[in-house]
C-alpha cells in the first residue's frame, strides 16, 4: 500500500433517524445522520439512489442545490423536499472544528 497521511479517524455514537414519506408525485426514503463531525451540518442519505449530502440551515433552502445533489428532476419536488429538510433537520448553528 502506498503511502498515505491520515487526516482524521474518529468513533462518535450518533443518532440516526430514518424517514419515508409520500408527496403527490414521488416516494422519499431518506436516512438523517446527526454528528458533531461536518461543522454540525447532518449527513442527509436518501436510501433509494445513494445520493447524499451535508445540509444546513442555507442547504436546505436553496432549490438549486437540492435539484443537484439529489438529483430531483422539478422544481416543484425540490420544494417539497426542502418543506421536508425543514421540518426534519435542526436549524444547528454552525461548529467551528479546527483550529
Amino acid at each position: 500500500m502506498e503511502w498515505f497521511e491520515k487526516l482524521y479517524d474518529e468513533s462518535e455514537s450518533v443518532k440516526v433517524r430514518f424517514v419515508g414519506f409520500t408527496t403527490e408525485a414521488v416516494r422519499y426514503d431518506f436516512g438523517i445522520v446527526y454528528t458533531n463531525m461536518f461543522f454540525g451540518k447532518p449527513l442527509v442519505v436518501c436510501m433509494q439512489t445513494g445520493r447524499s449530502a451535508l445540509l444546513d440551515s442555507n442547504d436546505m433552502r436553496n432549490l438549486e442545490y437540492i435539484k443537484q445533489v439529489f438529483h430531483i428532476k422539478t422544481m416543484k419536488e425540490a420544494e417539497d423536499l426542502a418543506l421536508f429538510f425543514e421540518e426534519a433537520v435542526p436549524n444547528i448553528p454552525v461548529i467551528e472544528q479546527y483550529d
